[in-house]
């Protein structure tokens, strides 16, 4: 089973940037506990991170067909994406959106996702956990997958 994991922009100044709201992990903490993760869970975790629109819907189409499950957390790109949003729905895997924080206790403009709706679940509001809470979650999933396809 094969999971790619895309941190969209700002998140690479996890750990810096915002500690009250984002906490103190850095983002190279996440990605290494999410393939420590994955090994234990039998899956094989690969990890993106990019400022860029185009960089994420670049590696979400190079995703199709290599990849059972795809976890992201667009960033501010979950309110505005309809790029990322019509890349996840071109590709055909399943989709779980991640936050590290609790969007709904934040400001308005933060409570519209573009994808909620083609997104298999969202979790949020556990800091870095919410990526391993998430992962759990893909296994399950990819594990459904293969059943009904198998």
């Amino acid at each position: 089973m094969a999971v790619l994991v895309i941190h969209g922009p700002n998140l690479n100044l996890l750990g810096e940037r915002e500690p009250e709201v984002y906490g103190r992990t850095r983002l190279a903490d996440i990605d290494n506990e999410l393939k420590r993760l994955g090994r234990e869970l039998e899956m094989k975790v690969e990890t993106f991170q990019s400022n860029s629109e185009g960089g994420i819907v670049d590696r979400i189409q190079k995703a199709r067909g290599k990849c059972d499950v795809l976890l992201i957390n667009p960033g501010a790109y979950t309110h505005t994406s309809v790029a990322i949003r019509d890349a996840i729905a071109a590709v055909s895997i399943p989709v779980i959106e991640v936050h590290l924080s609790n969007v709904y206790r934040r400001e308005p403009f933060r409570h519209h996702s573009t994808i909620a709706d083609i997104a298999h679940g969202r979790i949020m509001g556990f800091g870095a956990e919410s990526y391993s809470l998430a992962l759990r979650a893909a296994r399950t999933i990819a594990g459904e997958s293969r059943r009904r396809s198998g």
